[in-house]
């Protein structure tokens, strides 16, 4: 059996982080596991708002390795990190945006201050319980750093960016009313799940798209969750040899590279 858990880690510990889980015992890789926040990793589906905290790693692994059976080989995570301290961008920003910035799909720039402590916190957690941070090639067990942006453009093929992201409908359609703007970021989703689930069984059962009566909060909910979908893929391709490290060896994020028949 082989684990990959997801993490689309939030910068401060006022926003919940999505994560999800997926396993393969030498077939089709499975998710298994999904939640909008650490807290409700492993926990019971439920109608109460996701809440942030301070990430703990070593929970959360020891929860992923009992619902999985094994223990996690690959966490995928969508958060700055660095073998060295962050203070600017990275030679792994400037690598993906010079990559992709013509589709939309740069990286937002890290200080010293975000993600700050609660990445530093997060690193350290996983090199605590044997998860270093790998910058060229997947030769141990280990965490990398992964962005769902262009790893989607690659997923879907797409010339831009997709526009998935609640916080930014007014500014991607802003000639449509608000109930507009929800049924087309809905269905923007609803595309991204069905790509997914041709790469990973389980994920449109995992993710069922919420309806036009969800409030703003659990619309949000689900694309950290999705988010999180995203990097666990993402950490699948990296652990088959199917993506690749824009960066150097002291900071690098992994973008799949999909095969087109």
């Amino acid at each position: 059996m082989r684990a990959v858990l997801g993490i689309d880690a939030a910068w401060t510990e006022k926003e919940p982080s999505g994560v999800a889980l997926a396993v393969s015992d030498g077939g089709r890789w499975r998710l298994v596991a999904v939640a909008p926040s650490y807290a409700f990793f492993g926990m019971p589906k439920t109608l109460e708002r996701a809440r942030g905290s301070s990430p703990d790693m070593a929970s959360l692994l020891c929860a992923a390795e009992a619902i999985a059976g094994c223990a996690v080989d690959l966490v995928a995570v969508d958060m700055p990190l660095s073998h060295e301290p962050i203070v600017d961008r990275r030679a792994s920003d400037q690598a993906v945006s010079f990559a992709y910035g013509g589709r939309n799909a740069g990286t937002h720039s890290p200080n010293s201050e975000r993600p700050g402590k609660i990445g530093e916190a997060l690193a350290k957690g996983l090199r605590a319980a044997g998860y270093p941070l790998l910058t060229t090639e997947i030769s141990e067990r280990g965490v990398i750093e992964v962005y769902p942006h262009p790893a989607l453009v690659e997923l879907a093929d797409a010339p831009d960016r997709l526009p998935y992201k609640v916080g930014k409908i007014r500014k991607y359609w802003r000639d449509k009313t608000p109930a507009e703007r929800k049924a087309l970021v809905i269905e923007q989703w609803r595309t991204i799940v069905r790509l997914l689930e041709a790469q990973v069984d389980g994920v449109t059962e995992a993710l069922p798209l919420p309806d036009a009566t969800a409030r703003g909060h659990q619309l949000k909910a689900f694309e950290d969750t999705l988010d999180a979908v995203v990097c666990v893929w993402i950490g699948i391709m990296a652990l088959e040899g199917r993506a690749v490290p824009f960066g150097d060896a002291v900071s690098a994020i992994w973008i799949p590279r999909v095969e087109r028949s």
